[in-house]
């Protein structure tokens, strides 16, 4: 089946880019504004902390991973709900999608504080404290930031721990404070950056 292509267009792109954001920006006042403990997670996390280092390095992504404790559900529920965001769970993964033309490509997606997302997982996510305040939101800590991406290990996220590593935010002096599994993927993205 072939894909009907769009022409080329700049503002598309642009517009692709200031919705994630529009989204991130609406799902944390809301958060905020009803005392629910939060942290933007995953590319948003990722993008805001090179961003500190160089702008020109960060990746653009689609979604936004929140993590929030699983007790609080209800209540983030009712908060999403009110600025629009209707609930879905897709794959296991419980989610808020943007109004009902909304996808869940492109939704808000809750991790659990800490739980495993996947039971192979070596570890639980951070917790809702490990955080920092960015320009508009709280973000995960880089520590926890870090663990979560070796913990999960997918391309997407050793892609970013490279960028991490490009960028000095990171380096082989984090090595002996991780577990040694995640210690084993870090040394591996060291010695071998482009495998």
């Amino acid at each position: 089946m072939a894909v009907e292509l769009q022409p080329f267009s700049w503002q598309r792109m642009i517009e692709a880019v200031q919705a994630v954001r529009d989204r991130a920006l609406r799902a944390t006042a809301a958060l905020e504004k009803a005392g629910i403990p939060y942290a933007v997670a995953g590319g948003n996390a990722v993008a805001a902390w090179v961003a500190r280092v160089d702008r020109a390095a960060v990746r653009n992504t689609q979604d936004v991973d929140i993590l929030v404790r699983r007790s609080d559900l209800p209540a983030v529920q009712t908060a999403l709900e009110a600025v629009g965001f209707l609930r879905a769970s897709v794959m296991d993964v419980e989610c808020f999608i943007d109004g009902p033309q909304g996808s869940p490509r492109d939704a808000i997606h809750l991790l659990f504080a800490n739980e495993k997302v996947r039971e192979s997982y070596p570890l639980p996510t951070a917790d809702v404290t490990e955080r920092v305040a960015a320009d508009d939101y709280s973000i995960v800590s880089l520590e926890a930031l870090v663990r979560m991406k070796l913990n999960s290990n997918r391309d997407k996220d050793r892609t970013h721990l490279r960028d991490m590593l490009s960028l000095g935010l990171i380096d082989a002096s984090w090595l002996p404070r991780l577990i040694p599994e995640h210690a084993a993927r870090l040394q591996q993205l060291i010695d071998d950056p482009e495998g």
